[in-house]
C-alpha cells in the first residue's frame, strides 16, 4: 500500500468529492510523488465500446501518475444514478466490503506514494441490508479526508460525519471547505465554525471555479498539512 493511503468521504452527495480527490492528486503530483486514484463503486456510468465507463473515475485515472485499467480504479460500474446498493439489487449484484476491500488492496499493490480511495455520497451510503460505505476505509484501516460543502447545513453535516468516522474508530486526517455555490451567504463564518469545532487541520479551502480542473484545484491544497500519525 502507499505510504499515504487516505480515504475521500462527502459529507453529502455532490459536495465535490472527485474535485477535492482529483486536486489531491494533481498536488500530490506537484511534488514529484507517484500517485494512485481510485473510485471503487460508481453510479450514473455511460454504456461506451469498452463497457460502462464513470466520468469521476476517468477524471481519477488520468490525474493519477501511475495510469491503472479502469476495471481497477472502478470495479463495480452501475448505470443508473441513483444509490448504489439500489442500483445493485436491480442488476441482481452484491456489494461486499470484503470484496471492494481487496479490490481496493491489489490496486494499492502497485508502488505508490500517496494513494486516493474516493467514496460514494456520504458517510453511511449504504453496501448492502448489513454494511455502509465506512466498511471500506474500516477493512482498508486508512485514514479519512472529508470533503465539506459549504452550503446552507455544512456545519451539522461536517460535526455529524466527523464523529461518525471517530466512532468507527478511523482517524479524520484532514478537512476541505469545498465552495459549491458562489451565492453561499456567511462563508467565511461557515468555514470559521467548523474548523473551530473539528480538531482535524483544514486543509484546503477551494473557492467557487469555473473550471474546476485538477491542476486548477491542486493550487488550493496543502497535503503537507495531513495529519500523518
Amino acid at each position: 500500500m502507499a505510504k499515504q493511503t487516505y480515504f475521500v468521504a462527502g459529507t453529502d452527495t455532490d459536495v465535490g468529492k472527485t474535485v477535492a480527490a482529483a486536486g489531491l492528486l494533481a498536488a500530490a503530483n506537484n511534488q514529484g510523488l507517484a500517485t494512485i486514484g481510485l473510485k471503487p463503486i460508481a453510479a450514473g456510468c455511460e454504456r461506451t465500446e469498452e463497457g460502462l465507463r464513470n466520468s469521476d473515475a476517468l477524471l481519477l485515472q488520468n490525474t493519477a501518475s501511475i495510469n491503472l485499467p479502469y476495471e481497477q480504479v472502478n470495479p463495480f460500474s452501475f448505470e443508473p444514478p441513483i444509490a448504489p446498493h439500489i442500483a445493485a439489487i436491480e442488476e441482481n449484484r452484491m456489494l461486499s466490503a470484503d470484496r471492494i476491500a481487496a479490490l481496493c488492496r491489489g490496486a494499492l499493490m502497485q508502488p505508490a506514494d500517496f494513494a486516493i480511495v474516493e467514496g460514494a455520497g456520504g458517510w453511511r451510503v449504504p453496501l448492502s441490508d448489513r454494511e455502509t460505505m465506512a466498511n471500506i476505509p474500516k477493512q482498508l484501516k486508512i485514514p479519512v479526508i472529508m470533503v465539506v460543502g459549504i452550503k446552507l447545513g455544512c456545519i451539522n453535516h461536517a460535526l455529524l460525519t466527523a464523529e461518525s468516522i471517530a466512532r468507527d474508530g478511523l482517524r479524520l486526517a484532514g478537512w476541505i471547505a469545498n465552495a459549491v455555490s458562489p451565492e453561499m451567504s456567511c462563508y467565511k463564518e461557515n468555514v470559521a465554525t467548523i474548523a473551530t469545532m473539528l480538531r482535524a487541520p483544514l486543509i484546503a479551502e477551494i473557492p467557487f471555479l469555473e473550471n474546476p480542473s485538477p491542476e486548477n484545484v491542486a493550487q488550493y491544497i496543502e497535503i503537507d498539512k495531513l495529519q500523518t500519525l
